[in-house]
């Protein structure tokens, strides 16, 4: 062979390679990548010409199926039926499957069971290809308990907030609503520029929440954001509750142990005072026990006992709950905020800003799910079990594919404490000056906890934690009502967020 066959060959050897090399980059090395990509249109007409698996809640009923269509995606992904209002209860969980490429909520972290596509399918797949018959996806099954969810979605009414429910002894989510809310099936829509603007608006939409010296507010969060898992706010006085049990846990504080009750606290390091609600006195005597500070709410105990408690023991039982952690529900949970914990160099964990996390305040930010597992602590013996929301996944054969079995997640005190804690909030719904008598359930032992908290430069955002029956907990809940405070004792969260709380443990108790 000449040496010009010779080169040529060579050429035509390092072409064939190339093709390969390319080929086999794009098939395998990319194709993840690729076909996730936004603008990859292959990959939505795929999805949605499948007979994509339904959204289950707990009692059979789908909230989310595929119905047949005439046009290039031959499916129609609808929600509730196409009913605006019902869908809209669920949409903070459901989630909507865009043809523009969003995908969000169960149907975004749900997707290789919905699809069809999951590791665990794989003899439903092979049986496909040898039969040819379509591909369907899988049912998914929430452990979302619609009389629940409706019981939280109709007492939360028209105001801007979140409700979340557990079941304190495995961990599954009863109910989460999330106000304002959106109908999914005006974002499911097969043509993409109705579908984008749909989103547009539902984005730019962020609702008014009231005003101060005349000055209109909006929230920073828009109804497509699930405000139980995904907003953090301050959580005010429901804090009081993981003070305690730092102080009982890592101090032997008891709920009979008298502690200062000043009607003024300075906080340490600084020449700032900070009074009670309303600049009422606690104690003529300056002195209460922890239970009836509870009970009462009272700032300045709290304040003063964090600062005994200290850095190291109040950032401890913030790590403790996994509170500096994401979970996994499936979806992706926002981490909470603790001063010294949150990185970066404005992260102020001075004594001042410990004291002042006593009461839930300053620096402290916690979404709604994380304020209800501090409940849900205390009402399963001081063990957190992990939250979650898929109770199962079948085949398109209604065959068993998976089940979730509950799971510790974390144990952030004892039992001992938990009793104690226990005891310290039935005082806060039964006792004489407790604040949260809206909660009371006749027949019912209920154990809560309020919370109003400053969020300046906005109205005080107000909160309730609780669970029952006390005595065998079936329930534990937390709900808060964005910027609906007005500092008065009319507005606090003992007044309009624990009724709201009554009405869903009543619900998730009748069933």
């Amino acid at each position: 062979m000449n040496a010009t066959l010779r080169r040529l060959s060579g050429v035509v050897m390092v072409m064939f390679l190339a093709l390969m090399v390319s080929t086999t980059w794009i098939q395998f090395v990319s194709a993840e990548s690729l076909n996730s990509d936004g603008r990859n249109v292959r990959g939505i007409y795929s999805a949605l010409a499948r007979d994509r698996g339904p959204i289950v809640v707990s009692d059979g009923k789908a909230i989310v199926t595929s119905v047949p269509v005439d046009d290039n995606y031959k499916y129609q992904r609808t929600y509730s039926e196409g009913d605006g209002g019902a869908a809209a209860v669920y949409a903070p969980v459901t989630g909507y499957f865009s043809v523009n490429g969003t995908v969000t909520g169960m149907e975004r972290y749900a997707n290789s069971y919905l699809a069809g596509e999951d590791d665990s399918l794989w003899l439903d797949r092979l049986q496909n290809l040898i039969t040819g018959e379509e591909a369907q996806g899988s049912s998914v099954e929430l452990t979302i308990d619609p009389e629940v969810q409706k019981a939280a979605w109709d007492a939360l009414g028209d105001r801007n907030g979140a409700a979340v429910a557990l079941d304190p002894k495995t961990g599954a989510i009863l109910a989460m609503v999330s106000k304002p809310s959106y109908d999914p099936n005006t974002l499911a829509v097969h043509d993409a520029g109705e579908a984008t603007a749909a989103s547009e608006a539902l984005i730019n939409d962020k609702p008014v929440i009231g005003s101060v010296d005349g000055e209109e507010r909006r929230s920073v969060y828009g109804p497509t954001i699930n405000r139980t898992i995904n907003a953090t706010f301050p959580p005010g006085s429901t804090f009081k509750l993981l003070t305690s049990a730092a102080a009982i846990e890592y101090d032997g504080v008891t709920p009979d142990t008298s502690i200062p009750a000043l009607d003024s606290y300075t906080l340490p390091g600084t020449s700032t005072p900070v009074q009670n609600f309303g600049g009422e006195s606690c104690s003529s005597t300056g002195e209460m026990t922890l239970k009836a500070a509870l009970a009462m709410s009272c700032n300045t105990a709290f304040l003063d006992l964090a600062n005994q408690v200290g850095k190291d023991g109040m950032q401890q039982m913030f790590q403790d709950f996994g509170f500096t952690e994401s979970l996994e529900i499936p979806m992706t949970t926002s981490v909470g905020a603790y001063p010294g914990l949150i990185g970066g160099e404005n992260d102020d964990d001075s004594d001042a800003r410990i004291a002042l996390s006593g009461m839930g305040q300053g620096s402290v930010r916690m979404t709604p799910l994380q304020v209800a597992m501090i409940s849900a602590a205390i009402a399963n013996d001081g063990d957190l079990m992990e939250p979650y929301l898929i109770q199962s996944v079948r085949d398109s054969d209604l065959e068993l594919v998976s089940q979730t079995k509950p799971s510790r997640y974390k144990s952030p005190f004892s039992s001992s404490t938990a009793e104690a804690l226990t005891d310290m909030m039935l005082e806060v719904v039964n006792g004489d000056t407790g604040t949260g008598s809206g909660a009371q359930i006749p027949g019912v032992q209920v154990a809560g906890k309020t919370g109003t908290a400053e969020d300046d430069p906005r109205s005080p955002t107000l909160w309730f934690t609780s669970f029952a029956p006390a005595d065998d907990p079936q329930v534990a809940v937390a709900v808060v009502l964005e910027n609906e405070g007005q500092s008065t004792n009319e507005t606090t969260g003992g007044a309009l967020a624990s009724p709201i709380a009554a009405q869903i443990m009543q619900a998730a108790i009748q069933q």
